[in-house]
């Protein structure tokens, strides 16, 4: 018989080693979702899909992408692209959203990643580039990041984009943008990156 106060002890483990395995880790990457309000030479206001206002600095260092609409044929062996995804059960990525880079982006943010969804949870974020791919209900793509290597399968109805430079013109009010803030060294939050979508549309990422 198992004594009350083991038992006891032992949910307890049971119970902090489920916590920790449902903790996000520290590196999940959490970008700004929102809508551009106003903006100026230094800095962007946004309000993010869950309503909330932030006033963001610009800096020269800040880098703007433009957003457009592509379609599943875009993605081609080679191109480098990234796409955030869920993980499958045999260990293979259903991607959510492919965004396929510009030839003069490739390399942007290479690596695999936790990832914060525009859903809130936390999944994946792949940037790499295409190997196989197999077209068949949709696509299946190998995705190679340094020396490593995923399996994604890209189901018809996710949106794909294209990411190309861009310049402020495309922060304007009312563009839809995905952006990655951090603190300079005067603690103050700044963009390091903002992509805006163009003619109207909201960036999958």
């Amino acid at each position: 018989m198992i004594k009350p106060h083991f038992s006891a002890l032992l949910f307890g483990a049971l119970l902090a080693s489920f916590a920790a395995l449902a903790a996000p880790p520290d590196n999940v990457i959490k970008p700004v979702r929102g809508t551009i309000d106003a903006v100026n030479d230094n800095s962007v206001q946004v309000t993010t899909r869950q309503g909330e206002k932030l006033l963001i600095g610009l800096t020269d260092k800040t880098k703007i992408n433009g957003v457009s609409q592509a379609k599943m044929s875009d993605i081609k062996p080679d191109s480098f692209i990234g796409t955030a995804a869920e993980q499958q059960a045999d260990g293979t990525l259903k991607a959510l959203e492919v965004h396929v880079f510009d030839p003069s982006l490739r390399g942007s943010g290479e690596g695999f990643n936790p990832f914060e969804s525009a859903s809130g949870q936390v999944n994946t974020m792949t940037n790499g580039t295409v190997g196989k791919l197999v077209n068949s209900n949709g696509r299946t793509m190998t995705v190679k990041y340094h020396d490593k290597e995923k399996t994604i399968t890209v189901p018809d109805d996710v949106p794909v984009v294209l990411i190309a430079p861009g310049d402020k013109s495309l922060l304007k009010p009312g563009a839809k943008v995905v952006l990655f803030a951090m603190k300079d060294e005067k603690g103050q939050v700044v963009a390091r990156g903002i992509s805006a979508g163009k003619d109207g549309l909201t960036p999958p990422m």
